[in-house]
């Protein structure tokens, strides 16, 4: 009986396990099968994007930068094919043995080879060090041969700028180079854009116009094995070029200037006066924007920042200098315009011996012997510091400095074009009042009225005052990029108030270009359709003492860095004036001796290409 009834347990709890088994097995094969449907039906979408994911690799490439080209459509900064060298860490197993194999491959110095390790330590994983970003040929070769035994390592057929005119300008077009932290947070285009290598602008209009330079990414999709390594091209979305962007500059010119101011530290500006645009604008000593292409060497480097000259400086923009005499036109129409003075008013220039005395202080004209009695012509001709002083003290420095910022000084020439653009300084008893804490003195006036003490100006200032001067008085913005079709209401409106003094002015300019003891007859031009009229300027960089006046060295005899300012103001041709030119040599002493005869030169290029130059606008109205 009991062996009966434990048979009968011992069935009951087989039967109960296996049911629980049963029941197991079967909740296990429900799970596995939902978990089942769930991957493959429900979520199909996402693991067949992960799949891709690890299958398909998407790399975009560097964005074609659009190109500047001169007036006449000569590339001026164009583009060029480079060959690059990446290495991305994360796809390399043994990065010692990776970079120890580049170094053999393509003869990298240890400098070289210990910088590779420094980038890695300070990007992360998954970031790419660029090896190289200018192969040759030969290396690229080379390195393609070994590709398929470095792993994590790619070459890259990449797009890099290039400056044909070398140093002719670089103070215009700035340069490029490598895209640092700063720039990435600062501009959100680039943040978007960036590719390891991408160059971005750094300086000049290349900066400026970053947005419309830089184009779209192409953007390549291909096939990987489990090892990483290409199997073959999916698509390939075709990027587009940036927008080109042309200049009102003429190259020729623009070299020409280059040439004259070899060995110099000055700038030239030539502008059209009636439309503004800017015919050249050159600041020296310049730099060739190349080197920074690729990272500039440490030598070169040295050479550029160490140069007294300031190479790194754009002068035409942000060199403040006084504007010595070349500020005489100004003081003479103001005081025209004011009826303070007329033509024929007449002062007494007596020389060193008896120079003009205002509460113990003594103003001397810069010729010894005296101009004797000069009028408005006379004054303007032989630049008598006697006649002005007497017109300045009459007019006052209120007034003086209303004119002057009327004509273009006292602030940006170009806007916001350049950020590093000064505004220099035209004083006046409020400035002085609010700047300095004190009161405006007489002799301060005197001063300012023949272009010492306060007044600062910058080169293209002189150039767009003498062009209003020279185009009869009317207002002008100038332009240098010519797809900047800006509209200001304003433009072409009269800066005087009676047009017959603006050509007393003129007359003035020509007498003392074109007459006898004109302080720079020795830079005339006889044939008419080269003729020009103009101003000298010679600005004191120190004051001059009484032992200076009796010594009266000449200019070599002077230590370089006491040495004068040189300037020169001119437009041309007279008869039909067309263009005006400032010109300032640093340290060059006399305005007449250093700076006039740079403009007879280049008057004579500038008027022989102005046929060419309105062929090409002709053409380009109809185009339109």
């Amino acid at each position: 009986m009991f062996d009966e009834s434990d048979n009968v347990r011992k069935i009951n709890t087989i039967n109960r396990r296996l049911f629980i088994i049963t029941a197991a097995k079967i909740l296990v094969f429900f799970g596995l099968t939902s978990r089942l449907f769930s991957l493959q039906v429900k979520q199909n979408n996402k693991y067949l994007t992960l799949s891709d994911k690890n299958r398909i690799r998407e790399s975009k490439l560097h964005p074609v930068r659009g190109e500047f080209r001169d007036y006449f459509g000569n590339v001026i900064a164009g583009n060029n094919e480079v060959y690059q060298l990446h290495i991305i860490p994360e796809q390399v197993e043994d990065f010692r043995y990776i970079t120890l194999r580049l170094k053999n491959i393509l003869n990298l110095s240890e400098k070289e080879f210990q910088k590779i390790h420094k980038k890695r330590k300070e990007i992360k994983a998954w970031e790419t060090i660029v090896v190289s970003d200018n192969l040759t040929w030969e290396q690229f070769s080379k390195v393609n041969n070994y590709l398929h035994e470095l792993a994590g390592v790619k070459t890259v057929l990449s797009i890099s700028r290039i400056y044909p005119f070398n140093e002719n300008y670089t103070h215009v077009l700035g340069y490029v180079s490598q895209a640092n932290e700063k720039d990435i947070i600062n501009n959100e285009n680039i943040k978007e854009k960036f590719v390891p290598g991408i160059r971005v602008g750094k300086t000049g209009l290349e900066k400026t116009f970053e947005n419309v330079l830089l184009g779209e990414n192409d953007i390549q999709r291909f096939e990987v094995n489990a090892y990483g390594r290409k199997i073959s091209q999916l698509n390939y979305q075709k990027g587009s070029k940036g927008q080109n962007l042309n200049l009102t500059i003429d190259t020729e010119i623009q070299k020409l200037c280059t040439d004259l101011l070899k060995d110099k530290s000055g700038s030239i500006c030539v502008m059209d006066i009636f439309s503004g645009e800017v015919i050249a604008m050159q600041s020296s000593p310049s730099f060739n924007p190349n080197l920074f292409l690729f990272g500039i060497n440490q030598d070169d480097w040295q050479l550029i920042r160490n140069d007294p000259m300031k190479p790194l400086l754009n002068k035409t923009i942000n060199g403040r200098y006084s504007p010595g005499s070349t500020i005489k036109p100004i003081v003479a129409l103001s005081a025209l315009e004011n009826e303070i003075i007329n033509p024929e008013f007449t002062v007494h220039c007596k020389g060193h011996k008896n120079p003009l005395e205002l509460y113990g202080q003594t103003y001397h004209c810069w010729k010894k012997e005296g101009h004797g009695f000069v009028n408005l012509k006379e004054g303007m001709k032989q630049s008598c510091d006697t006649y002005f002083y007497e017109v300045s003290r009459r007019l006052g420095v209120d007034r003086l400095s209303e004119t002057a910022k009327k004509f273009g000084l006292g602030k940006k020439v170009f806007g916001d074009l350049f950020e590093n653009e000064k505004k220099g300084l035209v004083p006046n008893t409020i400035w002085k009042k609010n700047a300095l804490g004190k009161g405006w003195l007489l002799g301060e006036t005197i001063i300012t009225g023949i272009g010492q003490g306060f007044i600062q100006s910058t080169p293209i200032q002189l150039c767009l005052m003498t062009a209003q001067i020279a185009n009869g008085g009317y207002k002008i913005y100038p332009k240098i990029v010519t797809n900047n079709d800006k509209k200001y209401k304003d433009k072409y409106e009269p800066l005087f108030k009676k047009s017959k003094n603006i050509k007393i002015i003129q007359k003035a300019m020509f007498s003392s270009t074109n007459e006898l003891r004109g302080t720079s007859y020795k830079s005339r031009i006889d044939n008419p359709k080269y003729q020009f009229a103009g101003k000298t300027g010679t600005a004191q960089v120190k004051r001059i003492t009484d032992k200076d006046r009796e010594l009266d060295l000449k200019t070599f005899e002077i230590p370089y860095e006491e040495r004068d300012h040189a300037l020169y103001i001119a437009f041309g041709p007279y008869k039909n004036p067309r263009y005006a030119t400032s010109i300032i040599v640093e340290h060059g002493g006399s305005g007449g001796s250093t700076a006039a005869p740079i403009a007879k030169k280049l008057f004579k290029l500038i008027i022989d290409r102005h046929k060419l130059r309105q062929s090409i606008k002709e053409k380009k109205y109809l185009d339109i």
